[in-house]
């Protein structure tokens, strides 16, 4: 049994109120519960935690070293500029997935890029709900292998 540290980053916390069209009606918790229950089947645990503030986004990576297994992040607005986010995730020795509910990549040009998909293990974007599933799958994977 392992631990999984599931990290969002800003405005996350709006889920099922902001942009419905983009991000669907389904809340925060609802996304926490549904990646609890993928991890359950593979006999792993969530630890979810979400901030609006880079700096206790980039202390919840910290945390996680030496006491989860991997990280599954979908850092918001962050991915497309903080750095710190990316350092602190290369210091990370597990795996790492990158999630986004929208595809960043069919949005506004400024989310094109992620500084964090370097030193993550895998991205799942576009997908919404079941793409924090995926990334569950992803993770039992890769510890699995290890």
């Amino acid at each position: 049994m392992a631990i999984i540290a599931l990290l969002h980053g800003p405005n996350l916390d709006l889920l099922g109120q902001r942009e419905p069209d983009v991000y669907g009606t389904a809340t925060l918790a609802d996304y926490e519960a549904a990646t609890a229950a993928a991890a359950a089947a593979h006999q792993h645990t969530v630890e979810a935690f979400q901030t609006n503030h880079e700096g206790a986004l980039v202390d919840a990576i910290h945390a996680a070293r030496g006491h989860a297994a991997a990280i599954i992040i979908n850092p918001g607005a962050f991915t497309h500029y903080a750095w710190a986010i990316h350092d602190a995730l290369a210091a990370f020795a597990g795996p790492i997935i990158e999630v986004h509910i929208s595809n960043p990549n069919a949005r506004e040009p400024w989310r094109h890029t992620s500084v964090v998909a370097p030193v993550a293990t895998g991205s799942i974007v576009g997908l919404g709900m079941h793409g924090y599933e995926l990334a569950v799958e992803a993770v039992a994977r890769k510890l699995a292998a290890a």
